[in-house]
């Protein structure tokens, strides 16, 4: 086929220009690799003047990327303007609705709209492909839906926030508190304009919703992700951990059990050996368990121009082979709604806590956990602060429940300075 693919870039910040260097470039490669041409017709953007680094004045320019969307020019919609809703959502709904196909990494329209978005797409017969909403440069989609095609996934995990690994590995290797590293990534521009995003695990929640609609079948559903950022990790808890042979952090995990579909975006421990602990900066990975090919480490750039670029590349030159599949793996209409379950797996937890400095405050404590059921394994109170003394425990496996149980507990307790800080010992 030589007919060239057609495509129509909304919006030209950081990844947009990306794309548009990669086709300019690389024009010859990606014919090679697409076996026809692959071609920019029109682009979209806030501002037309703006200096982006690429030349795009041999491009059409459409101020309403709906418009842009539904151009008789415009085969494939590029949309890289992101946000859940509006002119995002728009343009990829009018695309579909023309029966034209959609490259995105809007992760957070997907998280939310991803169900309707999918059934739009099939409907019209048109791709819907989103590579790049998930870990950057790491082609995870692709070897979820493609690769392990013929696996029963079991569980899904992973760093998938490059800022929040940033921060927490900063912490780690220059000693620093949150609040001077949180400073540090605002200033080299790692943070969203609006961080919790970003320290609040809502942006990696988005990726996870997404990796576990495609590894277990089910329709995308981001209000179920139990989510917790990392706010509240000081270098004390960095300190802590490496004492105790770990390194923190931010953990999404995906799994089936038997009570329904568990997701969970918080700040863990890790053995500081594994592939997880020796994760540093920015970079994501992801690791996929399947029944036969047990487990899979996929480790890359989880943000940049570059690696998105390439991801949205990556399905562009698929949809130019002819490649159709279904937007989440399976058929939309066939996608179960799953049943929401919390963490069920028992573990060791880490708890900080600041108690007042008066006679008995330990034994008040461990009575509380004790009474939930759970053991201790280990208890260290570090120097006094003013009046309050900070104390170290680590537990026993047990349930999220029964430790639930024992901090509401211990809310009621006259020796709490401060609320305790819980955080899962992930082993395996």
């Amino acid at each position: 086929m030589t007919t060239p693919l057609r495509l129509g870039i909304a919006g030209l910040g950081t990844v947009g220009a990306g794309v548009v260097k990669i086709v300019r470039q690389k024009a010859n490669l990606l014919a090679d690799r697409a076996g026809r041409p692959v071609t920019i017709t029109a682009v979209s953007a806030r501002s037309r003047d703006k200096d982006r680094g690429v030349n795009i004045s041999a491009y059409a320019w459409e101020d309403d990327p709906v418009a842009l969307a539904t151009r008789d020019d415009v085969d494939v919609l590029v949309e890289l303007m992101g946000g859940s809703d509006g002119p995002a959502k728009a343009a990829t709904e009018a695309a579909l609705a023309a029966g034209k196909h959609v490259v995105t990494a809007n992760k957070a329209m997907l998280a939310y709209h991803g169900q309707a978005l999918a059934e739009a797409a099939e409907a019209a017969g048109a791709a819907l492909r989103f590579e790049a909403a998930v870990a950057g440069g790491i082609p995870v989609i692709k070897a979820l839906a493609e690769g392990l095609a013929g696996n029963d996934i079991t569980r899904v995990m992973g760093v998938m926030n490059g800022t929040c690994n940033y921060i927490l590995t900063r912490m780690q290797s220059a000693g620093l508190p949150y609040e001077d590293v949180f400073e540090e990534a605002r200033k080299l521009g790692y943070l969203e304009a609006d961080p919790s995003l970003d320290v609040g695990g809502i942006d990696a929640g988005h990726k996870l919703a997404l990796l576990a609609a495609i590894a277990f079948g089910t329709r995308v559903n981001f209000g179920a992700v139990a989510l917790e950022g990392i706010e509240r990790i000081t270098i004390d808890d960095i300190r802590h951990a490496d004492h105790l042979g770990y390194r923190i952090k931010l953990l999404g995990v995906a799994q089936m059990t038997g009570r329904g579909l568990e997701q969970r975006m918080s700040p863990c421990l890790v053995p500081k050996h594994s592939p997880l602990g020796q994760l540093e900066g920015g970079t994501n990975m992801v690791v996929l368990e399947g029944d036969q090919v047990e487990q899979i480490v996929l480790r890359g750039p989880g943000a940049g121009e570059g690696p998105t670029a390439s991801a949205v590349m990556g399905d562009i030159i698929d949809i130019a082979r002819g490649a159709r599949m279904p937007v989440f793996g399976v058929p939309a209409a066939d996608l179960t709604q799953a049943t929401s379950a919390r963490t069920t797996a028992p573990a060791p937890y880490y708890l900080r806590m600041a108690l007042e400095d008066k006679p008995g405050a330990l034994a008040k404590v461990a009575t509380v956990l004790g009474d939930a059921g759970i053991s201790i394994d280990r208890m260290r109170q570090t120097r006094h602060e003013a009046r309050t003394a900070p104390v170290l425990i680590v537990t026993h496996s047990t349930t999220r429940a029964a430790l639930d149980e024992a901090l509401a507990a211990m809310t009621g307790l006259d020796v709490i300075a401060q609320p305790p800080v819980a955080l899962r010992i992930e082993t395996a």
